[in-house]
């Protein structure tokens, strides 16, 4: 039997990284990922436009948002948006340092989880809640580590300073099988290259949502959205 330590190096379209059935929240993660690409990163100095920009985002096409857990309030804003979330939208958690932070988000509504570096003890509780965890990792072994965890994907960060789409390009020939997320300094612009390369998605911050977190035009961020999801054939 296969365990989350012994994680194949195959892909994960069918039974989840430690060999059980998929979950609903592993369904729903590829299947928003599927329709579009592109995970948005909300991280604000409040979370009290939160719920209007995720919103935004869903309505022009964006269809996974991930509230970081380093904005005040988040986990209160989590759980109320999580209670009457739209259908087709992924919601999850960033910035998941400790499996504590892990079971609050999940207990607060998060669909999946996403952590800045890679940390074993994070993975073995998302495995354990039964969510899909998306661990960050620089380099080969790095990325191999979180997969072989249990990882369902693996976050690529950050992705510019690593190299960009070429590094991208030259982890996924020896390790084909892992779906990497890079994230980090991409904007509309390089998206495309790092899909070419073969990213299984792109985690977009700054570029997609730039200030609408903290107050901006809603009106300029579906008009970011839709422009990165037309540069991007979605």
């Amino acid at each position: 039997m296969t365990t989350p330590h012994e994680h194949p190096l195959t892909p994960t379209d069918g039974p989840s990284s430690t060999g059980a059935t998929p979950s609903a929240a592993h369904e729903g993660l590829r299947a928003a990922l599927a329709a579009a690409p592109v995970i948005a990163i909300l991280r604000a100095t409040s979370a009290t436009r939160l719920a209007e920009v995720t919103d935004t985002l869903r309505a022009s096409g964006v269809r996974a948002a991930e509230f970081t857990l380093t904005t005040p309030g988040v986990l209160d804003a989590l759980r109320e948006y999580s209670a009457d979330a739209p259908p087709g939208l992924a919601l999850g958690a960033g910035t998941v340092t400790t499996p504590a932070e892990a079971q609050a988000a999940v207990e607060a509504g998060a669909t999946y989880l996403i952590t800045p570096t890679t940390s074993v003890e994070v993975i073995a509780e998302g495995v354990r809640l039964g969510v899909p965890v998306l661990p960050g990792a620089y380099t080969p072994t790095e990325i191999l580590t979180a997969w072989r965890a249990g990882a369902t994907m693996v976050k690529l960060f950050p992705a510019a300073n690593a190299g960009g789409p070429e590094y991208l390009r030259a982890v996924r020939a020896p390790l084909p099988g892992i779906p990497l997320v890079p994230t980090g300094g991409i904007g509309a612009a390089e998206a495309p290259a790092y899909l070419a390369a073969g990213a299984t998605a792109l985690g977009i911050g700054s570029p997609l949502v730039g200030d609408a977190c903290e107050g901006g035009s809603l009106t300029a961020l579906a008009d970011r959205a839709a422009a990165f999801l037309d540069g991007i054939g979605r």
